[in-house]
C-alpha cells in the first residue's frame, strides 16, 4: 500500500523498474472453479505466480499522486502471447500509483527474448493542467472517419 505523504518528502516524479518473468494475459488469467454449487472466477496459477514475483521485485511502495504516463517494454519468451499490459497495470497499484485510473497515457511495446522474459516499466508524473485556462491540454481536431461532402 502507498505510504502516507510527508511534508518533508520530495514528491516522486518518475519511477523505473525491471520485473523479470513473463506476465500472464489478464484475459487468460482467470479460470472457473466450482465451490459447492457456485461457480467462481479465480486467477490462474501463472497469474498468481507472476503477481508474487512482481511484488518481490517491485520493492517499496512509492506512490505518485495525480495523472501518470506509463511506458512498458514487455519481452516475452515466445511469439505466442498477445500484448496485454492490464495485469501489470493492476499490480502497479499501491506501488507506483494509488489507482490505475491515474494512468492517462500508455505506451506499450512487445519484444521477444526467449532466454530472459521481463518488463521494463517507466511511470512518470504528468504535467498538471490548469482547468480554468486549459493550459497543458491539447485539443484534438480532425475528422472522425466520415467522408466530407
Amino acid at each position: 500500500m502507498c505510504p502516507h505523504d510527508s511534508a518533508s518528502e520530495q514528491p516522486l516524479q518518475s519511477l523505473s523498474l525491471i520485473i523479470f518473468g513473463e506476465p500472464a494475459s489478464k484475459a487468460n488469467s482467470r479460470r472457473v472453479v466450482r465451490i459447492g454449487n457456485t461457480s467462481r472466477l479465480i486467477k490462474s496459477q501463472k497469474a498468481l505466480t507472476y503477481a508474487e514475483l512482481f511484488r518481490q521485485q517491485a520493492g517499496e511502495d512509492r506512490c505518485m499522486d495525480g495523472d501518470v504516463r506509463v511506458t512498458l517494454h514487455i519481452w516475452y519468451a515466445s511469439r505466442r502471447p498477445d500484448l496485454d499490459e492490464s495485469l501489470i497495470l493492476d499490480l502497479l497499484q499501491g506501488v507506483a500509483y494509488r489507482n490505475d485510473r491515474q494512468v492517462k497515457e500508455k505506451h506499450i511495446y512487445w519484444h521477444l527474448d526467449p532466454s530472459n522474459p521481463r518488463t521494463n516499466i517507466v511511470v512518470e508524473q504528468m504535467e498538471k493542467k490548469d482547468p480554468e485556462h486549459g493550459r497543458g491540454l491539447k485539443r484534438l481536431t480532425g475528422r472522425t472517419g466520415g467522408r466530407r461532402t
